[in-house]
C-alpha cells in the first residue's frame, strides 16, 4: 500500500494550466475535483492506518476515485482539443 497521496496535480502533471482554468471556470469541473479529494482524502487516511476500514469499503472508494480520474481525465482531453 502506498502513503502517497494521489492529488490531481501529480495525476496529470502536463496539465496544471488546464486544471487551473478548468477550476476557475467549469462549475462541474470544480465540484469533480472537491469530490476526488474527498474521496482520495479517505483512501489516504486509511492507508496511512488513521482510519480503519473493511476492505471492501476501501476497495469501494478506489474505485470512486478511479471513477472521478476517468471522468476528469476526459473534460481536460477535451479542454485540450478546444485549445
Amino acid at each position: 500500500m502506498s502513503n502517497t497521496p494521489h492529488e490531481l496535480a501529480a495525476e496529470f502533471p502536463n496539465d496544471h494550466a488546464l486544471l487551473h482554468d478548468l477550476k476557475l471556470n467549469n462549475p462541474h469541473f470544480v465540484t469533480l475535483a472537491d469530490r476526488y479529494h474527498a474521496v482520495n482524502g479517505e483512501i489516504h487516511r486509511i492507508e496511512a492506518g488513521i482510519e480503519n476500514t473493511s476492505d471492501e469499503y476501501a476497495e469501494t472508494l478506489k474505485k470512486q476515485r478511479l471513477a472521478l480520474i476517468d471522468e476528469i481525465s476526459a473534460m481536460l482531453a477535451k479542454a485540450r482539443a478546444a485549445a
